[in-house]
């Protein structure tokens, strides 16, 4: 097993882990994600009928509406978010959302993510100091 570490910009001071889940997408927490279940119910969205809950989700940026930001804290409450979040460039609603659900969320890695973390790799956001750290098999 192998590791990398990324360096980006820690958004939300927390520390979270799990496996990677990731998205080109953008996402909308608000109208496309179950609070209830933590369930991608976006119509078309690459992650579509699947559970975000407990993944270290990785996407673009956030869409939507203000009332993401409560979607994702109703969904911390519930035990239905993700263990962290990654981004390329975190929109306001993701950060505000990150912030008050005590998400950890780091955007601006100094390497792309899509290109070096797959599906199902373990990952540690450690959004205090701003990285993230991937470990699997092969790189």
């Amino acid at each position: 097993m192998s590791e990398l570490t990324l360096r980006g910009r820690g958004l939300s001071k927390y520390i979270g882990h799990g496996e990677a889940l990731l998205s080109m997408e953008p996402i909308s927490f608000f109208g496309g994600v179950n609070p209830k279940t933590g369930i991608v119910v976006e119509r078309s969205h690459p992650l579509e009928n699947i559970s975000i809950k407990g993944k270290v989700l990785i996407f673009p940026y956030g869409k939507g509406s203000t009332v993401g930001a409560y979607v994702l804290y109703q969904m911390s409450k519930l035990g239905t978010a993700p263990a962290a979040i990654i981004n390329v460039k975190a929109d306001h609603v993701t950060l505000v959302g990150c912030i008050i659900a005590q998400i950890p969320l780091v955007d601006s890695l100094d390497r792309d993510p899509f290109s070096l973390i797959n599906d199902g790799d373990y990952v540690i956001v450690d959004g205090v100091n701003g990285l993230v750290k991937v470990s699997r098999r092969k790189f």
